[in-house]
């Protein structure tokens, strides 16, 4: 009996949470545990994509809530006793998972690209930047917590109907859960979202200088496509963290992924590599991105970028 933890993301469901509650589906039949306001949209969304039990919790808007939220999740836990509890890697989930960890006991295996409930819990993780792969088992009392990484399952529905959804009061954590959110400010996004897009042009270091990602935008736009970037320039200050792909930022799986001046450094590609098509840019023939990418172009940015975008906006 598989569980799955998925937070709100305004009045829906966080994409990654239908992304493991579809996996969930092929493990058993699946209950969601969902924080957030209640939504009778996000409900259905969640029966939709195979919850045929919700527990509902609902923090308080200004809480940060993680302490409660793992102290609530404890008590359901033992209660219902589930074989895993599988876990989409946002930052406010890793939070709960760890408390939750520290409270229960539980195994917790992190960055998961696949899960198995066969004869026990394993789970299979990517290693040297996604070249290997490693499967760890869990044996032992208790339910394991199993943290995915986006993008490793497409979020499919299943049709179902709405699930039978059940309150549950957020249990009081003492000074754990004082804490409480004094403001927030939610960067503005243009254009296609990095994770959802279908086509990512990305640059990085070999771009030369901050001015130049101007051509990075001017190249996603005439192909309607979201830009990201490395973690090099997101560091510089060159574009916001929100671009960042790779160990350390978004994992993406676009149609078309085109990197302009990366070099192809394993904490970058573990975040883009299982894009369908590869496209590289980079004056180095000797560069780490041509051995994943599907075509390469030995070239300057500064040159190749701006034929690219002339002959796009001449079509």
């Amino acid at each position: 009996m598989p569980w799955v933890y998925i937070e709100a993301a305004g009045d829906a469901p966080v994409a990654v949470g239908l992304e493991v509650l579809t996996k969930a589906r092929a493990l058993g039949d699946p209950t969601v545990v969902y924080v957030g306001p209640a939504s009778e949209s996000a409900f259905a969304t969640l029966g939709e994509f195979g919850a045929s039990k919700v527990f509902h919790i609902e923090p308080p808007a200004d809480a940060l809530a993680a302490a409660q939220v793992a102290a609530t999740l404890e008590g359901l836990v033992d209660a219902h006793s589930p074989d895993v509890l599988l876990v989409g890697m946002t930052y406010d989930a890793r939070d709960v998972a760890g408390r939750l960890s520290a409270r229960t006991g539980a195994t917790v295996l992190s960055n998961a690209v696949d899960v198995s409930l066969d004869g026990g819990v394993s789970a299979v993780n990517e290693v040297f930047g996604g070249t290997k792969l490693v499967t760890t088992s869990v044996s032992g009392p208790g339910t394991p917590i199993v943290l995915v990484r986006a993008k490793s399952f497409a979020a499919e529905p299943s049709g179902g109907g709405a699930p039978n959804v059940e309150s549950v009061s957020l249990v009081d954590a003492g000074h754990a859960g004082s804490a409480t959110v004094t403001a927030s400010h939610e960067q503005q996004a243009e254009g296609p979202q990095l994770e959802d897009a279908a086509v990512v042009v990305a640059g990085g270091r070999g771009l030369g200088k901050e001015e130049s990602f101007a051509l990075v935008e001017e190249l996603a736009d005439a192909l309607g496509a979201a830009t990201g970037a490395t973690r090099a320039i997101v560091d510089a200050g060159w574009v916001p963290y929100a671009k960042q792909v790779g160990q350390t930022g978004k994992t993406v799986k676009p149609d078309v992924y085109i990197a302009a001046g990366i070099s192809g450094a394993m904490q970058h590609v573990v975040g883009m590599k299982d894009s369908g098509t590869i496209i590289a840019i980079n004056k180095d023939p000797d560069a780490p991105i041509f051995s994943i990418s599907d075509l390469g172009v030995v070239g300057d940015v500064s040159k190749v970028l701006p034929q690219l975008i002339e002959a796009l906006n001449n079509r």
